[in-house]
Formats: C-alpha cells, structure tokens, sequence
C-alpha cells in the first residue's frame, strides 16, 4: 500500500493553516487552497507567524522553517488541486452546503485515487460521503486546536469508507505524530459529545444562581485537575463555537437538556467574553453542586458514547486526556470517585433532563447501571491483538503516556505474548505503538512512589515480572519483529531489543537514559545491546545515555532494518518469510566503519574505561574536541553509583549467558534503588529539574 505524500489543504484560515503546516513539518508535500490570493497570502502569514514565534523558542531554527515552509505551495482555486494529490483535507466553514460545493469541484479536479476528507466537529459524515462522488475514498477528520500543537485527532469512516482509505488516513495521522481516536459518525463524535454539554451546563449553573462564572471554574479546575474551566475556555475558543455546538447537539441528539443557555445567547448578542475576573473563592456547598453537576453530565454521556459502539471506553479517556488535556479521563474519574457515586451523579443529571424533555431520551445506560450493582471498577485494556494471515500485531495503545511501561500494560503483554505464542497459526509476532512512541520507558512515577514508600521489593516483583515478559518474546518459537518507527527510550528499547528485528524509520530515536536519572537499564538493557553490537558501543549508548538517529541506530545495528515508511509492510512481509534469524547477537556493530561505531571502538575501549568512570579524559583524546567534550559532558551528569553498576554489568556480557546476566540484573536492583541518588535521579526527571548527585 503506497503511503500519502501529496496532500492538499481547501481552507487558508486558522484550521487549515495549522494542518498544512504541521503536514509540512512532518516532509509532506503540501498545497494550501483557497478561493482568492489575499486568503491565501493570510495564511501563508499565519504560519510564517507562527514558526517565527518557534524559532524565537527554539523548537525550529531557521534553516528547518525555510525547508518547512519552502514545502507548501499556494494554490488559487478549488479547482486547481493538483489532480495527483494523495489526500484532499477540506477545512472550510462548518456549513453542509458550503462544503458540497467544494467537494463536488474536488471530485472533478482530483485523480481517482485521491482521498478526500473533511475536517469537522459536528456534521455527518455519512452524508458528506454521499454528497462526494466518492464514499468509498472520503472519512472524515476532526483536527483539535492548534493543530499544529493538539496531539489529538478523530478519524469517522463513512459506512462506505473502503479499509484501505481509512488505513491510508490513519497512516498520515499517525505520521503527523497525532493520537488517533477512530469512532462511529455520531453526532459530536468523542470528545465534542460530552465536553459541549460540559460547558452548557457550566452556563446553566451561572444563570440558576449557583456560583459566578470564575466561581464555577475554579472548581472545574479542582474537580477535573485542569488548567482553564469551562468560562475561560470559551473565551479562548469564541462563545459562538460553543453555542453553535450546543444547539447542533440538542437538534441531533434530541436532547432539550443540550439547548444553548440564555446567558450564552444574552452574551453572544451583546459581543462580549465571560467575565472571569471575580473572586474565585466557593463554599463547600457550593463545591459540591457544581463538581457533581458536571461529573454528572460527563459520566453519563461518556458511558452513551460506549453503548452506542461509537469508541471505546479507553478512547474516550484518551481523548480527555490529550484532546482536552484533562489529568484523567471520564472513566478513570468514575474510578476515583466511586463508581457507585458516578452511577448517581449520572442519573441525579438524567433527572434534571427530565424536568426540560418528557420523552426523557436521556438515560443512563444499563451496563453503567450493572456496573454501580457489582461496584467494581472499570478495566482498561491498554494491548491491541489482531491477527492476520498467521501475523499477530500486538499494538500497546497508550499513546497520552508514550506508551509507558507499567504493571497493568506488562501484564497485559504477558496474557498476549501467551496467547499469540501458544496459537499455532501464528508465524510472526510484530509489536507496535500507539501514537508517535514505540515505548517511551517504563513509569517512571511508580518507581518515585515505591522508593518513597520504602517499598524496593514491589519495584524489584514489577522488573522481574518484565524479565518475564521479555523471556517470552526471546525465547518464542515465532518470528518477532518491533516496529520501533518512532520514540524508543530506556524499557521501551529494552522491549525492543528482546525481538529477533527491530525496524525503523527516519522518525526512529533511540536512547538509554537511566544512567542520568540515577538508575540502570534492567530490563536487558546492560545485556542485549553488547550482544548485540559490542561492548563498546553499549558503553556509548548506556553509560553516556547518547541519543541515537535511525541511521546510528542502524550502524550499531540496535536496528536490523532501515526503510522508508512505505517499506514498513512490505519488511515486515520478508522478515516473515525468512523466519527468525541464524545469529541475533552478533557481538559488533552492523556497520564498524560507521563514525559512532569508529568512535565508540575506540574512545569507549577497555583500556580508557577506569579514566571515563573517573571523570577524566583518556589518554590520546583532546579533551576540547567536540565530540570528546560531549561524551565527558554526558558522562559527568550520570549518577556514580549507577554509572559503575551499569559498566559492570555491560562488562560481564563477555564472560556470562545471557540468561545469567539477566539474572545480575535482577540482582542488583534492591542495592541501586535504595540508593539516595536513584531517588534524587528520578524525582528531578518529574519535577523538570537538573539532578545533585551525592554518591551515596
């Protein structure tokens, strides 16, 4: 299947500008549509503000913004899209008429084989499709703003979505680094359909008299651990998206409850913004009327989203979380504040939607009901299975957290590494990740929680339970394969290099960063790697914690396979073919002659190893010398004690099984994590500061 390269934005204002520049960022090849020059040129100007502004922040320099910008042309004319454009994204006003018409010029201007796709909050998507000449290659997206900058996107098939669109759409998504939610064509989709009511009730609770609006979100902002409450995010995002929300959910839906409040409408006719600017001190009373009141409504409609098949109830969470950057989604509060108390928040609602609809259409569904019965918490299910032709992917799906490693995601590899192993259709064992990460680490809390509680042993029971899900993929008859095409770090480079391959791409990065947070890598991490590639070269990558590009990665040969994104499926193919191969651990790098590799060689040689612990600069190396300068820079801002655990054991790969050095790991657990330093390593990692090591 040829991945999207040529895409096309019908749209210049603030939507369309940010998707066209964050498809650009990602080297795709980019035209921005607009009906005349002057919008066009804005927004043109839009992002050329906007990258400005990163440049100022370093996020870009100047040379990644002229190549950004240097891939979006400007086009004048719907009709005018290139005719061999892989995807057409039309972000214009959120009118079916309006959006006809464009597409209705796109299906005669585009080949046949391009995909066309709206970015809506609120429309059918169904109905678009119809009104494209091409149901079978349309989806509809829903980017959230900024684009450029909000992690989170909903892809809706149509009923007539072929497969192949929509794993083509969701390939580009999942390229622009996004979250993808794919869910049923419903109105409000995700995330829409529960935060709109969100913000209208906030509304409701102003005009009844409850609390004032900086009242009201002050305690939004303590009940849903947020940054901005309802009042103040639609000044952010404009009153009238929120009223025009509302209204559309309420017709839809058939939900009276939804209809936009008379202050927002008194509002939005008088041209104004909430004033937030009161005191924001409440009552208890006060406190418990709004949080239940919006727990309520949130509660409820996120368990009507599940029943009516529209996601998961994992998606949902998710799209809380990195859509709306809320601290938890709607399921993990029904969790923290009891599911039987959720089950009353969500009918004293239902209640009050009642007294506004006879027909009363909004019920609390009954497997929320059954649950308050058993009150039992709500499972998450963060590993994906599927099978195909005797390949099994296992996709760990956590993508609002990197993909971390923690006990209930180890567990849940573990129940899925059996099952796949011991089905005897099954050939090939491929792992994925959600999102932009393969794997970025293990939790890293969970560790600063347990040091702090003095509980070392539930650290050491969790590591070992990871141990044992690695031995299932080392020592699995099946082909196993990583696709490693984004974030590896620390445990999810570990995971990695249990497989018999790891394929990469040019998004690929690599590193072991334990050694500067006060640890060591002990899921295989001071083992595999010089199996693998030598015992200098895991100095280079363990010790100094050196981040790694695909093409180092590769060289080191940490990845077996290089391609470009197209190849990804085609590789997978061919490894699965070949079968697992005749020497996984080598022992040198894939690529001795390779600049890291050279240097790794000899900078990191055995003979240089008790100045580099020391802190000093071998004998023969330049010490002002840019790369030597690096490696002693890295190397000083490593914990001590972690930094001679981890060289120990690297160095007993050469006289050890690897079964026995996994087992040193193990071993050596209690001693690094009880040390002051392993604390002070992680807790500065969290807290976004540099660490003070002690030695101790």
């Amino acid at each position: 299947m040829q991945p999207i390269q040529r895409v096309a934005i019908v749209g210049a204002g603030n939507m369309g500008s940010g998707i066209a520049q964050k498809t650009a960022q990602e080297e795709f090849d980019v035209q921005m549509v607009d009906r005349e020059q002057q919008w066009v040129d804005r927004g043109q100007g839009i992002i050329r503000d906007f990258l400005s502004e990163a440049v100022e922040r370093r996020i870009f320099s100047p040379a990644q913004v002229e190549a950004i910008q240097g891939r979006i042309s400007g086009v004048v004319g719907v009709e005018n899209t290139a005719s061999n454009t892989d995807l057409v994204i039309e972000a214009v006003f959120e009118d079916f008429d309006i959006k006809t018409a464009v597409f209705n010029t796109l299906d005669k201007a585009c080949g046949p084989e391009t995909i066309l796709a709206s970015n809506t909050s609120s429309l059918s998507v169904n109905a678009l499709a119809e009104a494209t000449g091409r149901a079978d290659r349309f989806v509809g997206l829903h980017f959230f703003y900024h684009p450029a900058k909000n992690r989170l996107v909903e892809v809706i098939p149509a009923q007539a979505s072929s497969a192949e669109t929509v794993e083509k759409v969701v390939q580009y998504c999942k390229m622009l680094g996004k979250v993808v939610i794919v869910c049923g064509d419903r109105p409000g989709f995700v995330v829409n359909r529960f935060f709109v009511p969100w913000l209208n009730e906030a509304c409701l609770l102003m005009e009844e008299g409850v609390a004032t609006a900086a009242q009201i979100d002050a305690v939004a902002c303590k009940a849903f651990r947020i940054g901005l409450g309802p009042f103040g995010l639609m000044n952010l995002t404009g009153p009238p998206i929120a009223l025009h929300s509302t209204d559309y959910l309420a017709e839809q839906l058939r939900t009276p409850r939804y209809t936009g409040a008379q202050n927002l409408r008194d509002l939005i006719e008088a041209n104004e913004h909430w004033d937030v600017s009161g005191d924001e001190s409440y009552t208890p009373e006060q406190y418990t009327i709004i949080a239940e009141r919006l727990y309520g409504v949130v509660f409820g409609v996120a368990a009507q989203i599940v029943e009516e098949g529209v996601c998961s109830m994992e998606d949902v969470d998710r799209g809380a979380k990195v859509g709306l950057r809320w601290a938890r989604g709607p399921f993990e509060m029904m969790n923290r504040v009891g599911i039987q108390e959720a089950h009353r928040m969500a009918q004293d609602y239902a209640k009050l939607c009642s007294k506004s609809d006879e027909h009363q259409a909004w019920k609390v569904p009954e497997f929320f009901t059954q649950q308050s019965d058993s009150n039992d918490l709500w499972n998450f299910s963060y590993v994906d299975v599927s099978k195909e032709s005797g390949v099994a992917t296992l996709t760990i799906n956590r993508p609002e957290a990197m993909n971390a490693l923690n006990e209930t995601v180890v567990g849940q590899l573990n129940d899925a590494l059996d099952e796949v192993n011991a089905d005897e259709s099954v050939h090939t064992v491929v792992l994925d990740g959600a999102g932009k990460a393969f794997v970025a680490g293990a939790d890293v809390k969970f560790f600063v929680d347990k040091i702090r509680a003095d509980a070392i042993p539930d650290i050491v029971t969790f590591t070992a339970d990871g141990h044992t899900m690695l031995n299932k993929l080392e020592n699995s008859n099946k082909t196993t394969v990583a696709l490693t095409t984004g974030l590896a770090l620390g445990g999810g480079l570990e995971l990695a290099l249990a497989c018999d391959y790891r394929i990469g791409t040019r998004r690929t990065q690599f590193r072991f960063p334990e050694t500067s947070i006060g640890i060591y890598p002990g899921l295989g991490g001071t083992q595999r790697p010089a199996r693998i590639s030598g015992i200098p070269s895991a100095r280079w990558a363990v010790l100094a914690g050196n981040f790694m590009d695909a093409q180092t990665a590769h060289d080191l040969g940490l990845l077996t396979h290089l391609v470009n994104v197209a190849g990804v499926d085609s590789c997978v193919s061919e490894l699965a073919s070949l079968g697992k191969p005749e020497n996984k651990y080598p022992g040198a790098p894939n690529n001795p002659a390779s600049p890291v590799a050279s240097f790794a060689s000899s900078f990191f040689s055995d003979k240089n190893l008790s100045s580099l612990l020391s802190g000093t600069c071998p004998e023969g190396f330049d010490a002002e010398d840019k790369v030597v300068a690096r490696q002693l820079k890295s190397l000083s801002r490593t914990a001590p004690i972690a930094l001679k655990m981890a060289s120990d054991l690297i160095d007993a790969t050469s006289q050890s099984s690897l079964k026995d050095g996994l087992q040193m790991e193990l071993d050596n657990l209690t001693n690094i994590f009880t040390t002051s330093d392993s604390l002070e390593g992680l807790s500065a990692l969290i807290e976004g500061r540099k660490p003070t090591y002690s030695n101790s």
